[in-house]
């Protein structure tokens, strides 16, 4: 379960690489584009820039390399040709990349040009949740600790937390322990250790928490149809606290 110094530095390398793709997704215009299109030049960049591999692709069946979450979808969202993005939307974009064996996941949701007041502060809450539960991360917290500083945010918020899907460890294989829940008590669940590797990924809704899974087997939508939104980093325990080994450049403030 936990990696050793040399595995870790191959991670962090992974880690590096992939929020090199949001950089490039940062810099590119969304609104017009279908999710498909989106897809399709992140595995080129993936690929042909990084020489890396698209780890999710092929992965449990699934044939593309990021899943394309927009407004009431609330992950696994599958790329389309259909779906083009317009002003005002808000789309997660879940990616990972896997470079010499070792895997990182993250995923970020998007304003796509103009997003009404409402659906800017559901994003930015649900970015918010993801670094409390971060900052939860030390040796010897317990996994108990993470869940409770996300949902304690959220419901303050007045947003719920989808219990369905969690984080995950993480590293030659995409899903490895622990599972990382969302909710939780404090003091409760596995001590942490120097040297784990797991996910962070809170999904909020604005309404009501429960979800369903499209006839396509895939994309997860709330019941309500309100809007979802989701971030996730990959982190390392380490001997003081956590490191963000897919933190981005434009994020150095929020991981002091």
């Amino acid at each position: 379960m936990t990696k050793q110094p040399h595995e870790l530095a191959l991670m962090a390398e992974s880690g590096r690489l992939l929020a090199s793709v949001f950089a490039m997704l940062d810099r590119m215009p969304l609104a017009g584009l279908s999710t498909l299109e989106i897809n399709d030049r992140v595995e080129r960049f993936i690929v042909d820039d990084l020489e890396a591999r698209p780890a999710s692709k092929g992965q449990y069946g699934y044939g593309f390399v990021l899943n394309a979450s927009v407004n009431a979808v609330v992950c696994h969202g599958i790329p389309s040709a259909a779906t083009v993005l317009a002003e005002g939307d808000i789309v997660n974009l879940d990616i990972t990349l896997e470079k010499n064996g070792y895997i990182a996941d993250s995923s970020k949701t998007y304003l796509v040009g103009a997003v009404n007041p409402v659906a800017r502060h559901l994003v930015e809450t649900t970015y918010e949740a993801m670094w409390m539960g971060i900052r939860a991360v030390r040796p010897g917290a317990r996994l108990g600790d993470i869940g409770f500083a996300i949902e304690r945010h959220a419901r303050r918020n007045g947003y719920s937390v989808v219990h369905d899907y969690c984080g995950h460890g993480i590293g030659r294989m995409m899903h490895e322990e622990p599972q990382v829940l969302h909710f939780g008590k404090p003091g409760t669940g596995l001590t942490l250790r120097e040297g784990m590797v797991f996910t962070i990924e809170p999904m909020l809704n604005r309404g009501r928490r429960s979800v369903r899974t499209e006839a396509d087997g895939w994309t997860v939508v709330t019941r309500d149809g309100s809007l979802s939104a989701q971030f996730e980093h990959t982190v390392a325990v380490t001997g003081s606290g956590v490191a963000v080994l897919t933190l981005r450049p434009d994020e150095a403030a929020s991981a002091r």
